[in-house]
């Protein structure tokens, strides 16, 4: 594999822990919350049109490429199936001071797909190639990784993952179902030691990443063990729970001031391009586990802003005096 000027990988304990791009979930906002909290080793962008980000539109489209030096060493995901746009958009997010490139090749939303990217990039190996060849042209300086599964209708590990692996990516993320299972069955992670063994086989620098219904970190660590992951990347668990990555068990009234000040970071950075709706989908995971806490998310979900948000809260503390 070609050495990258500066390959941050390389530089990760093993195995490291990693928070999975989701739409509209781990978006700036969010992720300045998390760095706070709970850093992971690995950020991720939520993904990114390549194709959005070489149109006249991409101003909203390079929101999602803001970041802070408290998230680094963070990854740019992008998506697209056309390899000129996939070039441009890698020299853009080199330009912007990302650490890495991540290829988005599994995502099952039947718009990115109809597009040729995301999960349908499984049909077209080829294409998946010349798209890895593609931005690894337009940021020479770094490392450009992969996010895929195990198949799109069935398991194809033995047909699939080779074509990435061949094309010498610092890293592959594997989540263990296929595009058809969706999320709709347990991730398989025994999948994990057969893309290991191909690894070791074709591509010994490539870092593997398992991703899949990883509840915490102690799971992480005993998946990462039992499997041969070199990393592991969590995801829902994430929701309600800044501190996911860092292990610390917050208070009731420490989750709701954090909620407070999530909810005022979002209307800041994206209450004028993005739904109020958003956030308030994470109210279900903040809030939960205590009396009358269905209630006072009904509550919570009516607030019309983020200073709405912080009386409900205050208000629904000072009647609660239980809670600490």
């Amino acid at each position: 594999m070609k050495d990258m000027k500066s390959n941050f990988w390389k530089s990760l304990p093993v195995p490291f822990f990693a928070l999975a791009p989701m739409a509209d979930v781990t978006d700036a906002a969010f992720r300045r919350i998390i760095a706070k909290y709970g850093k992971p080793d690995v950020f991720w962008t939520e993904f990114v049109s390549a194709d959005g980000l070489c149109s006249p539109g991409r101003a909203v489209l390079m929101r999602d490429l803001e970041f802070t030096k408290a998230e680094k060493p963070i990854v740019a995901q992008l998506f697209g199936s056309h390899p000129d746009k996939m070039r441009e958009a890698a020299a853009l997010c080199q330009k912007l001071g990302f650490d890495g490139i991540d290829i988005n090749m599994g995502c099952p939303d039947r718009s990115i797909e109809k597009q040729g990217a995301g999960a349908a990039m499984m049909k077209t190996p080829k294409k998946a190639r010349e798209i890895i060849r593609a931005a690894k042209e337009g940021a020479p300086d770094l490392p450009i990784s992969v996010k895929t599964r195990i198949g799109y209708s069935k398991n194809e590990i033995a047909t699939w993952i080779p074509e990435i692996l061949e094309e010498g990516v610092a890293a592959l993320t594997v989540h263990c179902r296929t595009r058809k299972e969706m999320s709709l069955v347990p991730a398989r992670w025994e999948h994990i030691r057969e893309v290991v063994a191909l690894r070791d086989k074709l591509s010994p620098g490539t870092l593997i990443i398992g991703n899949g219904d990883v509840r915490d970190i102690a799971d992480a660590r005993a998946k990462a063990a039992e499997f041969g992951a070199d990393g592991v990347m969590l995801g829902r668990a994430i929701f309600g729970n800044p501190w996911l990555f860092s292990e610390t068990v917050p208070s009731l009234s420490e989750k709701l001031a954090v909620l407070v000040e999530h909810t005022k970071l979002f209307e800041k950075l994206l209450g004028d391009i993005k739904s109020f709706a958003i956030m308030k989908k994470h109210y279900k995971a903040y809030v939960n586990g205590f009396d009358g806490a269905k209630e006072f998310r009904t509550e919570l979900m009516e607030a019309k802003d983020a200073a709405d948000v912080g009386k409900k809260v205050k208000d629904f503390l000072k009647k609660r005096p239980d809670i600490v």
